[in-house]
């Protein structure tokens, strides 16, 4: 990370997330971040956790900053940003990170010829798992890029994609971890209706969840051909494998993550129709 002073237009988890990735190991100074949160009480939190200065006014940390995190919730993204529009300018690069909001709807609000980024990170991050997708905008330069994405890569890992490709982003990685804690409730239960302490099995069920993903990441494996070395002729594995599928579990999934894109690109739509 170089140099450049980092503000946040909002101070909740995932901008505590990146303030926590930021600082760990000191790669960024507490003095080159500052947040801008309207909560009297988050603002003092903030301080005292990271030892940051919080403000309460958007255009004096926009003023203040190299590069903006966008990081309120969508409805109030525009709210958030035209008291600041004459702060911003091309010397600026703001980073959005609220869902459904596009980068033009963002251009529009700031004005001036801003660099923006769009990044769709997702809860992970508070553990220093995250996974991001980043889309770049027209303004934005192959530095802006690498500047961003090595924030990001401090709280997990980072892709680039397309604009037109992080509603599904949001329908898989950004959705996908409320899939997973539903699988490892349903698997937990599971443990518990065949005769499992409730707190050992969801344990077991974590651990299981957590130990598979790194398998699947560390192999570099097939999620399938994995699943294959677990599944012997006529054993436990391939029974409750079957009971799955008749279940409609791959299709239930599939179907989770396209409903969930189509309700993240409905939502922009609304958004961008508003907006005009």
């Amino acid at each position: 990370m170089d140099e450049r002073k980092i503000g946040f237009l909002g101070g909740g988890n995932m901008a505590s997330a990146l303030i926590a990735g930021l600082l760990e190991g000191g790669s960024v100074a507490a003095s080159y971040i500052r947040c801008a949160e309207p909560n009297s009480e988050r603002r003092q939190k903030l301080g005292e956790r990271f030892g940051i200065t919080a403000v309460e006014n958007n255009a004096e940390l926009v003023d203040w900053a190299d590069c903006v995190v966008l990081a309120v919730k969508p409805q109030v993204a525009q709210s958030a940003l035209l008291p600041a529009r004459s702060k911003f300018g091309p010397d600026k690069l703001l980073v959005s990170i609220c869902a459904g909001v596009t980068i033009d709807s963002v251009a529009q609000w700031c004005g001036s010829g801003v660099r923006i980024l769009r990044a769709m990170p997702n809860t992970p991050a508070l553990a220093g798992r995250g996974a991001t997708a980043l889309a770049r905008g027209a303004t934005a330069s192959d530095d802006d890029v690498r500047f961003v994405t090595s924030m990001f890569e401090r709280v997990g890992k980072c892709w680039q994609v397309s604009e037109n490709q992080l509603d599904a982003v949001t329908g898989l990685s950004g959705s996908g971890p409320a899939y997973v804690f539903l699988f490892i409730e349903a698997l937990a239960d599971g443990g518990v209706r065949s005769g499992l302490p409730r707190e050992v099995s969801m344990q077991l069920a974590i651990q299981t969840v957590l130990g598979a993903a790194q398998l699947a990441a560390q192999s570099g494996t097939h999620p399938g051909a994995l699943k294959d070395s677990v599944t012997s002729p006529a054993g436990t594995t391939i029974e409750g494998v079957f009971a799955l599928e008749r279940a409609g579990f791959r299709h239930g999934v599939m179907d989770a993550v396209c409903s969930a894109t189509a309700r993240s690109a409905a939502l922009g739509a609304r958004k961008t129709s508003t907006d005009s």
